[in-house]
């Protein structure tokens, strides 16, 4: 199962069943989970590890250095979970200060030429659609859907079940369960209703997330007030998710 041409470190872990392509590199300090296809012109680098069932595809590149101007050598790492899908092109960069780690949920699907700089953080399900770029310390909750080519800058965090369309860019953060309009900046279009939907989210939830919507969009209050609001009509569920996440909000949200 592992092609000829492949360059193995010996002091890499592969797991069982695991199929290795033409002419990929697998450095030294590499655990590969049991199951796992690796594809050609791979090059997994030292301190990765890959669960069980990831697919990656031609040409791409995890645990290489950081794209950081201060990083000095030293282990730091890339953790991926199972059942991921990595696909051509894709870089994943591991962590900038000694011990951290980029790290990436189970069942994400990458898209060709997509990035995650360091210490990049994906929930489970997270889905990146070709070239969409993630700057460093970016945090994802699960299930969030980023079109093509979305840039999210440094330090940002977006909120489990959003949806970002293709071409924009977000330099705050984005609610859970918020939508962005394509090729804008910051710009807020609506909930992510056939998402949550699709996810299993029951009538009152989604009735909740829609009234929390109105309060932070549609009324007028500012932020701090909309919080006050939302924390005065919700004991919990899902408003009281997006009241605490704009409250704990560092950048301030989209």
């Amino acid at each position: 199962m592992i092609h000829e041409t492949a360059i193995i470190g010996s002091g890499s872990k592969i797991g069982k069943d695991v199929s290795i392509g033409p002419f990929s590199y697998i450095e030294n300090d590499v655990s590969i989970g049991d199951g796992c296809k690796i594809g050609p012109h791979v090059s997994i680098l030292r301190y990765t590890t890959l669960g069980k069932d990831c697919e990656v595809h031609a040409g791409a590149v995890i645990g290489d250095a950081p794209q950081d101007t201060g990083f000095e050598e030293s282990e730091t790492y890339v953790r991926i979970g199972d059942g991921c899908r990595i696909r051509e092109g894709v870089t994943i960069h591991r962590g900038t200060k000694p011990g951290t780690a980029t790290e990436i949920g189970d069942r994400c699907f990458l898209m060709a030429f997509s990035h995650c700089a360091h210490n990049v953080k994906l929930g489970n399900d997270v889905v990146m659609a070709n070239g969409v770029l993630l700057a460093g310390y970016v945090e994802v909750g699960e299930k969030v859907f980023f079109g093509g080519n979305t840039i999210v800058h440094q330090f940002v965090k977006i909120g489990r079940m959003a949806m970002l369309g293709g071409g924009c860019a977000v330099n705050k953060e984005l609610l859970p369960f918020c939508t962005t309009r394509p090729v804008a900046l910051n710009d807020v279009a609506g909930i992510n209703a056939v998402g949550m939907k699709r996810a299993g989210m029951k009538k009152d939830d989604l009735a909740q997330v829609k009234a929390a919507f109105k309060i932070f969009y549609n009324s007028d209050l500012n932020v701090t007030q909309a919080i006050e609001k939302i924390e005065q009509d919700f004991q919990s569920g899902p408003a009281r998710e997006m009241s605490d996440f704009a409250k704990q909000s560092e950048r301030g949200i989209c």
